[in-house]
């Protein structure tokens, strides 16, 4: 049987981590948490929890998980965020991989809780990750904020069934705050990366978003969810190329 390192990366997260920790204890014979400088009680419930907590600068979700991954004790490596938690059917699945295991990594979908409901279309179901991995074979890339796992060319990648739960926002009022956060670093990255956002797509593709995760998502069979998610993502994609309109400015 393979040793697995679960390597966890938070800022301020006093309300998600108990759970995430809580979720993992039983299949991770490591845990690492990696911390931007909380002022909550995170690191304290991390340690109650018995985690190995370590704190370095955020610079960016890519490179501080990349970063992290650097502490775990063993190559094999479950990464999980501190709004995330397994569910028992992944668990089970995670412990049969560890007795048998056979590719360089393994992905699994991620279902998400929108204030209070279990969101299963708009675009969020599956939302298949990869997050069970040899870290020998790939690293951390993507554009911020939006990291994803990269396997090296010729890896074998494997789909485990059960979910990760992501508990993503508790308020509506949540969700304009990462809104805020996420189009502010997307558009410093899309800066970076010589993106442009002519006027015409920043009043569009708002509108083609929203009929996406709405009509051709079957958004709206999440009821008053499906409603708040689908307004909000074109929302969000209009503020991301207003500011990143405003970088060229």
């Amino acid at each position: 049987m393979i040793q697995l390192s679960a390597v966890i990366i938070t800022h301020n997260e006093e309300k998600n981590i108990g759970r995430c920790l809580d979720s993992i204890k039983d299949v991770a014979d490591d845990i690492i948490v990696v911390d931007s400088f909380s002022t909550d009680r995170t690191e304290e419930i991390c340690k109650e929890k018995g985690a190995r907590f370590f704190q370095h600068a955020f610079e960016g979700h890519i490179e501080q998980k990349n970063y992290a991954v650097k502490y775990a004790a063993f190559p094999h490596v479950l990464s999980l965020d501190a709004d995330e938690a397994l569910d028992d059917t992944l668990k089970k699945n995670i412990q049969k991989v560890k007795e048998d295991w056979r590719y360089d990594g393994y992905e699994m979908n991620r279902l998400t809780n929108y204030c209070g409901t279990w969101v299963r279309h708009c675009g969020w179901y599956p939302d298949c990750k990869l997050r069970l991995f040899d870290s020998r074979k790939g690293r951390w890339g993507g554009v911020n904020p939006h990291d994803k796992y990269e396997m090296q060319e010729g890896s074998t990648v494997e789909f485990l069934e059960g979910d990760i739960l992501h508990y993503s926002y508790y308020t509506i009022n949540d969700h304009y705050k990462q809104i805020e956060y996420f189009t502010t670093i997307n558009a410093a990255a899309s800066f970076k990366n010589g993106k442009r956002a002519p006027v015409l797509k920043m009043w569009f593709a708002p509108v083609l978003k929203f009929i996406k995760d709405y009509f051709i998502r079957l958004g709206f069979l999440d009821g008053f969810a499906g409603w708040q998610i689908s307004r909000l993502s074109a929302w969000a994609t209009y503020v991301k190329y207003k500011k990143l309109r405003a970088l060229y400015k």
